[in-house]
């Protein structure tokens, strides 16, 4: 892939692994549009970088998301990658957690982990399939090839998109699109305040998937992920072991 000259939308562009992928396709040269629910968040994005175009979009929510569409087809129409960043991570119990509560994280959780990249994917693919270079970039995690038990459904929904990944890079394998997973490990945002240690930076996170992105290689395993794969080829019960209590 080139590194330049592209228009890139990406969602939850506005913080964390969002931001950090936002600077650097900045830094290179390309348009960049930032979608999130965080109006605060997004108007400071928009004053330290600028030139990027900024929209308040709740990905989770269906009419937020086809009213964007219909305006990116018509005021952008060269944009030919896509960055499926947004993700949100709750911490609960089935069995101490009040249902109706707890039902509304869980359906948060799919709603904007799973649901949102799969479908954003399909509404964009004909604006991505007119150009002769285009890209589909979704970040899953370390916790979709071995989960940890205190956040069941993130787990679940993170698995789900490094299949769904897979499986559309075999569908898209004749076309001009490629299409790229970035699987972390602990990343330190504001999503994981609080939680683990050894926690590697989002601008360590992003100078790994640059130098992929530039070669084309379309799985990217960042960090400690590459040793939780070479574990789990070998001896998944033991890389389920690492991860449960983490």
């Amino acid at each position: 892939m080139r590194t330049s000259g592209h228009t890139v939308l990406i969602t939850g562009g506005a913080s964390g692994i969002g931001l950090a992928m936002t600077k650097q396709f900045v830094h290179h040269g390309n348009k960049v549009i930032v979608i999130g629910r965080n109006e605060r968040k997004l108007k400071e994005a928009e004053v330290s970088l600028p030139g990027i175009t900024v929209y308040a979009c709740d990905v989770s929510n269906e009419e937020q998301v086809n009213a964007l569409i219909r305006e990116l087809t018509e005021l952008y129409p060269d944009i030919n990658v896509l960055v499926n960043n947004a993700g949100i991570q709750y911490q609960y119990s089935f069995m101490d957690s009040e249902a109706d509560e707890m039902c509304g994280k869980v359906q948060d959780e799919i709603d904007v982990n799973l649901v949102a990249p799969i479908q954003l994917t399909a509404r964009l693919l004909p604006l991505l399939s007119r150009h002769d270079e285009a890209a589909i970039i979704n970040i899953s995690s370390g916790l979709g090839l071995s989960p940890k038990k205190s956040a069941p459904v993130y787990c679940a929904t993170k698995a789900g998109l490094h299949l769904f990944t897979k499986a559309l890079r075999y569908q898209l394998a004749s076309t001009t699109i490629s299409v790229f997973e970035i699987i972390p490990p602990l990343v330190d945002t504001d999503m994981t305040k609080g939680r683990g240690s050894s926690k590697i930076s989002t601008d360590r996170l992003v100078d790994e998937f640059w130098r992929a992105f530039r070669r084309n290689q379309q799985e990217v395993l960042i960090g400690k992920v590459k040793l939780l794969k070479w574990i789990s080829r070998f001896s998944p019960s033991l890389a389920d072991a690492i991860l449960k209590n983490s």
